[in-house]
């Protein structure tokens, strides 16, 4: 008797290895999935603006590492005496500015350096929400606890989620893409907020997916929510996830996306960090 009912992720057709440099941005799936293959020594670079969550804070990071553009003194702000831009999560600020500017140019610079030489590039989506900065006009990946007049909240729909990420898929035909869902829930914004918030990226997937051949959809989401299915899988909080619900997800991703061959070195990665006494710690955004 089943007591499950099983995902089977649809496995890559050009799966990643060891000789594929990788890039890594968005939420959490593609937080922890990155962090577990830096621990395991692959060419992965993940975040270099922090975490991001929707799909106009993620356009808006690649547009970055397309050009390369360096951050300046005229992108800063200042929030609760610590200074980062609106294009970097709060947890990266920093209360000098030159440190924070001589940090973010240094991170942008390996990106745009990863970028070039990248294959595949790793897409997680959490949210269709987004916060508009009124005085700069632009979109804030993290809204730095400023007051919150200073933003339009505004929903995605499906279709500009698609509009926005499409140029930069269709830009890079070369790179193999992956996209995927973040099963953590978007709780302040209520249990059916939070569905109609999932349910448009499921649509702007959709449609992504049956426009580019090189898009790839992993199925963290239905992993958590139709195979695991229980409060168990989940952390204290009820929201994040267990490590081992991560244990089980990077399983099933490196089953489906990363070459057989490299499986080996994995175990063996696996043993050298047990002898060196280091513990997994996923990143819980």
């Amino acid at each position: 008797m089943e007591w499950q009912t099983k995902v089977t992720p649809t496995p890559l057709s050009n799966r990643f290895s060891y000789q594929t440099p990788l890039l890594c941005l968005g939420s959490c799936f593609a937080a922890e999935m990155g962090a577990r293959m830096a621990l395991y020594q692959f060419p992965v670079l993940v975040n270099p603006f922090g975490v991001l969550y929707n799909p106009a804070s993620i356009a808006m990071a690649l547009e970055r590492l397309h050009t390369g553009t360096p951050f300046s003194q005229n992108d800063l702000i200042c929030s609760q005496g610590q200074y980062a831009t609106l294009w970097h999560q709060y947890l990266l600020a920093h209360p000098n500015p030159d440190l924070f500017l001589e940090f973010a140019n240094r991170n942008l610079a390996q990106g745009v350096d990863l970028f070039k030489q990248a294959k595949g590039v790793i897409v997680s989506l959490g949210t269709s929400w987004i916060y508009r900065h009124k005085a700069r006009n632009m979109i804030a990946a993290n809204c730095h606890k400023l007051p919150a007049d200073q933003f339009d909240r505004l929903f995605l729909s499906p279709q500009e989620s698609a509009a926005l990420l499409a140029p930069w898929i269709e830009a890079y035909p070369d790179k193999q893409w992956v996209i995927t869902l973040s099963p953590i829930r978007h709780w302040k914004d209520g249990a059916h907020g939070n569905q109609v918030s999932k349910a448009a990226l499921f649509i702007a997937i959709e449609q992504l997916c049956n426009q580019f051949p090189n898009l790839y959809y992993f199925p963290a989401y239905e992993i958590v929510m139709d195979e695991l299915r229980d409060y168990r899988f989940y952390a204290s909080d009820m929201i994040h996830l267990t490590s081992s619900t991560i244990d089980y997800i990077w399983e099933q991703f490196c089953a489906h996306a990363i070459d057989p061959q490299c499986h080996s070195r994995i175990k063996e990665e696996e043993k050298r960090i047990r002898r060196e006494g280091h513990r997994y710690l996923g990143a819980t955004q």
